[in-house]
């Protein structure tokens, strides 16, 4: 079966974990600082918490920034469950905001609109790098300042994508950021997440979080206190092992995944029946996903029969992602007019995701190819 998404492991990557399964400190111990640290160096932050998945980045942020009763955070409907759901383990509410037809991110436009009719009420923005391609964030950074709400880029689309040729961009418009290392994303620890910020008090309670809200006592190392209730965010040493050993070959990955798109964009950007990603000038796509628009128009088959015909040919398509005004309980909860989402139910309606990962073969992606051209 070619799937969607795959990780990309050598010996190299096992050898790092063999070694931490070899040592007496399987979690908490020096890797997580290692990777910790590596992570800052590439990304250009000056503090990383690393967790146990994307989803627990989100969750401490949300605790951290703590979203009130009657407080708006903002994101779009084409995104991840997670981008969401940490809010509501706050009191706050989600608002959504559609996206750009072009680039699949929240449109600036759009949100400022809703900013003028809630901006007492919207505390923090946490926009999406979808797919690898990073919003327009020269804009809603201007919205931030204007409007006075923390930014967020939820950046687990994005590791190695570049904003005006810059790689370490994120924080420079972002407040905060967050990451996933699941096994499809760019990077994999098998598992695991991070926040990057520039500001030290918050990292010092991201870490204090992370690990059940416990302050110690270094005289006494039984000894602690807990002020608040935390959780067991912690990810083991064994996989940020894996992850410092797969953070080096990042720029490759990319370049690999760049190259089964452009080998994707060769066959099909002239064919109408299409629509390929969209690279503005000053982005440099990561391709996390291959998001491809069928035009339905102009095929007799529907989307959910190609899905199964593909499935049948040995190919598992996927869809990135169910609009969240879709759910039965973000129907019901979120701050939305439906009418305002078109941008994001054409794409859902429209978008599957190609294979690609960088161990994909070519005889697998003429293979894709070669299917999509037969799509009648």
């Amino acid at each position: 079966m070619i799937n969607y998404g795959k990780q990309s492991l050598d010996k190299k990557d096992i050898s790092y974990v063999l070694k931490v399964l070899n040592s007496n400190t399987l979690t908490s111990g020096p890797f997580v600082n290692k990777f910790e640290s590596a992570l800052g160096k590439f990304f250009g932050s000056k503090y990383t918490t690393v967790v146990n998945n994307g989803t627990s980045a989100l969750s401490i942020l949300a605790k951290t920034l703590n979203w009130k009763k009657n407080d708006i955070v903002v994101t779009t409907p084409i995104t991840f469950l997670a981008t969401a759901s940490c809010v509501y383990q706050t009191k706050a509410k989600v608002a959504l905001v559609d996206i750009c037809e072009r680039t699949y991110t929240i449109d600036p436009n759009r949100l400022e609109t809703f900013l003028k009719k809630y901006k007492k009420n919207v505390k923090s923005v946490i926009a999406v790098d979808y797919a690898g391609n990073p919003c327009d964030w020269k804009a809603l950074k201007f919205l931030s300042k204007k409007y006075n709400f923390t930014l967020v880029n939820d950046s687990c689309h994005s590791m190695g994508s570049k904003y005006y040729n810059d790689h370490q961009y994120a924080l420079k418009y972002a407040d905060f950021v967050t990451q996933s290392f699941h096994p499809v994303k760019a990077i994999t620890t098998g598992e695991g997440g991070s926040i990057l910020t520039n500001k030290k008090p918050y990292d010092n309670k991201f870490k204090l979080i992370r690990n059940h809200s416990m302050i110690k006592n270094d005289k006494k190392h039984w000894e602690y206190r807990v002020y608040e209730p935390g959780q067991n965010y912690r990810i083991t040493d064994f996989q940020c092992a894996l992850g410092i050993s797969q953070l080096k070959k990042l720029n490759k990955f990319v370049t690999m995944r760049r190259k089964i798109a452009n080998e994707y964009n060769r066959f099909l950007k002239n064919d109408e029946r299409f629509l390929i990603p969209r690279e503005n000038k000053e982005i440099y796509h990561s391709y996390h996903l291959y998001p491809l628009q069928i035009n339905l128009k102009k095929l007799k088959v529907s989307k959910n029969k190609i899905i199964a015909k593909f499935l049948n040919k040995g190919i598992r398509l996927q869809v990135h992602y169910i609009p969240l005004h879709f759910q039965p309980f973000y129907k019901k909860n979120a701050i939305y007019k439906k009418s305002d989402l078109k941008n994001s139910e054409n794409f859902y309606n429209q978008e599957i995701s190609l294979p690609i990962y960088p161990d994909l073969k070519t005889k697998d992606i003429k293979y894709v190819i070669k299917n999509l051209l037969s799509i009648k």
